[in-house]
């Protein structure tokens, strides 16, 4: 449980994010949400809850996220990558302007905020965790699901992961991802059941549980956790 544990979660205003800030503060823990226009969300009030305005892709929105957990709360001691853009279409149909944005948001503000988050656990010298949001489609492609421009970005979540975990397991911070497959929201549509091993769809509340999990498995890094029926063991 939360034991006065502070928590930022990027992309906190809808859907996933939403509902993974939501189960943090039900376990008690402080709860940083961020994302462009998080106050206009109509997040209900919580004493526990800080909500930051911004775009997490500029670095100096992961500074006055830093800031405000640290003089509400008093630390930071777990981070949620989960703020991200995905849309499928063919390879040759992305534009320069949607390259520069699936890189943008996917990658350049998890490495923003990650940074602000890592060196506050540093000086704190208790340990700490960051999840990150991948995508099963990273290493398991569908046919008929084109999506490889923003699969680039979530592969390297994956990437990044892997080595932050190596790099910092001497300082008790780690490195998880969730990989979700099909998950019930907006950014997704059609027959989503058609792309379920089981036929069944995930719902933003399977991945929050697998988000608090890993937050709070203390011998677990280095670990991409799917969260997908099953889809990234093969065909079927």
């Amino acid at each position: 449980m939360g034991n006065g544990k502070t928590v930022i979660v990027t992309g906190a205003s809808q859907g996933i994010g939403a509902v993974i800030a939501q189960a943090f503060l039900t376990r008690g823990y402080n709860v940083v949400a961020t994302s462009r226009s998080i106050s206009k969300a109509g997040v209900a009030p919580h004493p526990k809850l800080a909500l930051v305005d911004g775009d997490i892709s500029q670095p100096e929105t992961s500074e006055t996220v830093a800031k405000v957990a640290i003089e509400k709360f008093g630390a930071i001691d777990h981070l949620v990558n989960n703020a991200g853009i995905h849309y499928s279409k063919p390879f040759t149909e992305y534009t320069a302007e949607e390259l520069r944005a699936f890189v943008s948001l996917n990658l350049d503000g998890l490495v923003f905020i990650t940074q602000a988050a890592v060196q506050q656990m540093l000086a704190q010298g208790r340990g700490g965790s960051v999840t990150s949001i991948s995508a099963s489609l990273a290493d398991n492609p569908i046919a008929g699901v084109p999506a490889s421009v923003p699969m680039m970005t979530k592969g390297g979540i994956d990437a990044i992961t892997l080595s932050l975990a190596n790099e910092y397991a001497k300082e008790k911070i780690r490195f998880n991802a969730v990989a979700p497959g099909v998950v019930d929201t907006s950014l997704h549509q059609g027959n989503l059941k058609a792309l379920s091993p089981m036929g069944t769809i995930s719902k933003p509340e399977d991945i929050a549980a697998a988000v608090v999990y890993l937050t709070e498995a203390g011998h677990v890094t280095g670990e991409v956790l799917h969260v997908d029926d099953g889809a990234h063991v093969g065909r079927w």
